[in-house]
């Protein structure tokens, strides 16, 4: 399997990179990326809210075990959808040892997501999902390879248990991941689990290819030990810098703050890419590459291309809500979109570019006026408890409740509840008891102030072609110029 794609679209979550996105985007050529992160709980929401265009029940009737589907069917689709201001019904939180509907849930929103992304077309599409983020990972990598998805991007962590653990569900194996339990011993390692045999259960078992899996990364040495350690084939690395979007690393060394309170970068934060490129694999670039002399400078030393995020995050065809992407359109025109790398906001730990936005979290009055809770729980921490069995805590989750569970206040000081705020952005916020729905948290990368580039005179708004039209333009002339 052989591609040439130069632009790999963003995995912004949650459901920011949507079906619609990443098909538009691989029509193209390029490979589209459909964000996994928090899939079960989108593909909860949108049936409750009636699915009302029908391609979730379309897909889902694709799904190659019908007995699965209905069930998921049965539990949350709801015919023209949930009173305006009611809550939705939870899934179940997360933990070590899925639950079966929740392990069902995981692996049917995966499969259709990838399977709407592939729809109607030959183009390549990927899949994106967080190293810090452990618990669903096996799910949803096998619903997507149900859905033949090509390619799996794993950041935020040291992703090297991925690679065995897709060649087994390829092979229609059981597999583990290795989770990480604050407190837990080394030599004293908790496994999750997926068994494809178990998950088919009396049908037959559907035939699955390997998708090739890129790392992101952030230094020469953690694409190093990828390729050395890992416990399979690593296809390729994503080297992405500290002004993308989303979580980046932290800093190397003791970290510093500037006089904004954000975390400064120096030179040892700079990627070695001649020694990326001495390992032999291909490699894109990511963080500050949307225009057309930045694909060319990431060409020219070495790179097969770039990675591209925030220029989709606010086209027409991303899963944010459409109102929030005018407003930032607005700003950014008016030279008002300013993001703040948050060393606090993240339960992860890992900094977070948060975009300022009136309304949302970003206010620190807006943020302070939420009530803490803690349902959706994909964030939380593993850990072992003085009785030795497992618990699970969230620094963003209330207060007393992270005291009670072995935390600090000082960890929970400025944390942000990103699961419920990101879930808020694309338009799926709960409405608690109280009739008071869940408010928004925009990510974004430095390049947001520059979204009107991909504007077209006099417009507000601007789509996913646009953007690949802006930095393909010379490719395509060039590629023109050598026909005639």
């Amino acid at each position: 399997m052989s591609h040439n794609f130069q632009i790999i679209q963003g995995g912004m979550g949650v459901g920011v990179s949507s079906c619609t996105l990443a098909r538009t985007v691989s029509k193209r050529g390029q490979l589209g990326v459909i964000s996994g992160t928090g899939i079960a709980t989108c593909l909860a929401r949108r049936l409750q809210d009636g699915d009302p265009t029908g391609d979730l029940r379309r897909a889902i009737a694709a799904f190659p075990l019908p007995a699965v589907a209905q069930r998921m069917l049965n539990k949350y689709f709801v015919p023209n959808g949930i009173a305006p201001g009611a809550p939705y019904k939870l899934a179940p939180m997360p933990t070590i040892n899925f639950s079966d509907g929740l392990n069902e849930l995981t692996v049917l929103g995966a499969f259709v997501e990838v399977w709407l992304a592939k729809e109607g077309h030959t183009g390549v599409v990927g899949m994106n999902l967080l190293e810090k983020i452990q618990t669903p990972t096996l799910a949803s990598l096998y619903g997507a390879m149900l859905a033949d998805v090509d390619y799996i991007l794993m950041g935020a962590g040291i992703p090297r248990f991925i690679p065995g653990a897709l060649d087994n569900l390829a092979a229609g194996k059981p597999a583990e991941y290795r989770i990480d339990v604050e407190g837990a011993p080394s030599n004293e390692p908790y496994m999750s689990r997926f068994d494809p045999v178990a998950f088919a259960g009396d049908a037959p078992l559907p035939s699955v290819k390997r998708p090739k899996f890129l790392a992101i990364i952030s230094s020469a040495t953690l694409a190093l030990t990828l390729a050395r350690k890992s416990n399979g084939k690593v296809d390729g690395f994503i080297v992405e810098g500290p002004i993308a979007g989303g979580h980046n690393a932290p800093p190397r060394g003791q970290v510093q703050l500037n006089d904004r309170g954000e975390p400064i970068y120096g030179p040892r934060d700079v990627p070695d890419l001649e020694a990326i490129k001495d390992i032999g694999l291909p490699f894109y670039l990511a963080g500050g590459y949307a225009t057309p002399d930045q694909l060319a400078a990431a060409r020219a030393t070495g790179a097969s291309g770039v990675q591209i995020g925030t220029a989709f995050a606010f086209c027409n065809e991303s899963g944010m809500d459409p109102d929030l992407k005018a407003q930032i359109i607005t700003r950014a025109l008016n030279d008002e979109a300013r993001v703040f790398t948050d060393p606090k906001a993240s339960p992860t730990g890992f900094p977070f570019k948060v975009l300022e936005t009136p309304g949302t979290m970003s206010e620190q009055a807006v943020y302070e006026g939420r009530t803490r809770i803690c349902d959706q729980g994909y964030l939380r921490r593993a850990y072992k408890k003085e009785d030795g069995t497992i618990g699970y805590r969230c620094a963003a989750e209330p207060i007393d409740d992270y005291l009670k569970k072995g935390g600090t206040a000082e960890e929970a000081a400025g944390r942000k509840c990103l699961c419920n705020g990101l879930l808020a952005t694309i338009g799926l916020g709960q409405t608690n008891a109280a009739g008071v729905t869940e408010i928004p948290i925009l990510t974004a990368g430095d390049e947001v102030a520059l979204l009107k580039r991909y504007l077209k005179p006099g417009a507000t708004s601007y789509s996913a072609n646009d953007v690949l039209d802006y930095i393909l333009a010379p490719v395509a002339a060039s590629q023109t110029a050598s026909v005639t």
